[in-house]
């Protein structure tokens, strides 16, 4: 208890100001990178649900355009996935920024994910207790499987987390995320440049 109410926030907030740190050069390529060759869009900011539900905007570098059809629809994701986007994703390289939200205290290194605002009303009461610790970065269903396992088993394991929060829980899950993120295992679904939408159960 004590952990999740206080050292968690003060291992948050050291080891994102480390990664942004440590990480600065990558930062700095990717953003000009992103500049040139994905039409100067660079950051992508959207409004998610973080703890107790309540609203925040996440950054995240911006891996695909915003073309669309005829009838003014967004394209499917893989058509909008821009050729260094995929690169940028394909080593995680877009979470990175996330780090600014885990200094803000609207994130933890980890936790369950921060998913849409539209999908609020469709979880179970179960479901909805994923939302009883800040989202992370990284998470159970990140390390078991991440785009490739389905959504109630994405949210089976936040609940199994926030119902069993430990220190040595998170570091479990910071290992397999370092050794996740080097292999670049369970980036998408099988035949799936991202994850399908959740639509209830």
């Amino acid at each position: 208890m004590i952990y999740k109410l206080v050292f968690k926030r003060l291992f948050d907030f050291l080891f994102a100001l480390l990664v942004l740190v440590l990480t600065s050069p990558i930062l700095l390529i990717t953003i000009v990178l992103l500049y040139f060759l994905n039409d100067k869009a660079v950051f992508f900011l959207q409004e998610r649900p973080g703890l107790n539900a309540n609203p925040f905007k996440i950054i995240k570098f911006k891996t695909m355009n915003d073309r669309k059809d005829k009838e003014g629809k967004l394209l499917p994701d893989k058509d909008r996935l821009t050729s260094v986007g995929k690169k940028v994703r394909s080593f995680s390289i877009d979470e990175l920024p996330q780090m600014i939200n885990v200094l803000k205290g609207d994130m933890s290194i980890i936790g369950p994910r921060p998913l849409l605002m539209r999908y609020l009303p469709l979880y179970t009461q179960d479901q909805a207790k994923r939302h009883l610790v800040k989202p992370g970065i990284t998470g159970l269903a990140q390390v078991n499987g991440r785009n490739t396992i389905s959504w109630e088993k994405k949210f089976e394991w936040d609940v199994f987390y926030v119902e069993n929060l430990s220190f040595f829980l998170d570091v479990k899950i910071l290992i397999s995320t370092i050794v996740k993120v080097v292999k670049r295992e369970g980036i998408s679904a099988e035949n799936q440049t991202t994850t399908l939408p959740f639509t209830g159960n």
